[in-house]
């Protein structure tokens, strides 16, 4: 069982007997009366988000969710093409499970897919990814000094705004969380 007091930002948690994850939280403490909690929940099942207060210290189910690391194949007319490490067996997600994710998935990448009643019902990226750009804008000399930005377009298509100084061919650093550009690699 889950508290209030456990809540974290994708903590799995099971409501009205279906599975959720945490997607915000939020603690209230007014000066009149008990705390409660504000949240942004996901279903992981049909993917509606939902808008929840909760009174402090209440109890909730643990959903019956299981992650298996898996390895992505390739992408087809009936979805995205996983492999699982362990056994070799391959599963296929379609697009909606996958999400704004497609942007930063490459062949042979692994990640977690999450599993409810043996149906994928998320994935979820490492941290960063390496992709290089395959197009940009050339940087004009004497702009390198300045915090500015410039957008560039990554192997998987998408856009992420980086310094003037970086170019064509070029493989960076993203982070996939915030779809921010981290640092370029030198290799």
């Amino acid at each position: 069982m889950h508290n209030t007091s456990d809540f974290k930002k994708g903590l799995k948690l099971l409501i009205d007997n279906e599975p959720y994850t945490i997607v915000d939280f939020q603690l209230v403490k007014p000066g009149k009366g008990n705390q409660f909690v504000r949240t942004k929940l996901r279903n992981l099942v049909t993917g509606s988000n939902l808008d929840r207060t909760f009174k402090s210290g209440e109890k909730f189910g643990v959903p019956d969710v299981e992650y298996s690391d898996m390895s992505f194949l390739y992408k087809d007319d009936s979805g995205f093409n996983f492999m699982n490490q362990t056994n070799y067996e391959q599963i296929c997600i379609n697009d909606d499970i996958i999400g704004q994710q497609v942007n930063y998935l490459t062949e042979n990448m692994t990640v977690k897919i999450c599993l409810f009643n043996e149906r994928a019902v998320s994935i979820e990226l490492p941290n960063s990814v390496e992709l290089k750009v395959t197009q940009t804008d050339p940087g004009f000399k004497g702009n390198t000094v300045s915090n500015t930005f410039k957008p560039a377009t990554l192997e998987t298509g998408a856009v992420v705004q980086v310094p003037l100084h970086i170019k064509e061919g070029d493989l960076l650093k993203i982070n996939t969380d915030s779809c921010e550009y981290i640092e370029r690699i030198n290799k």
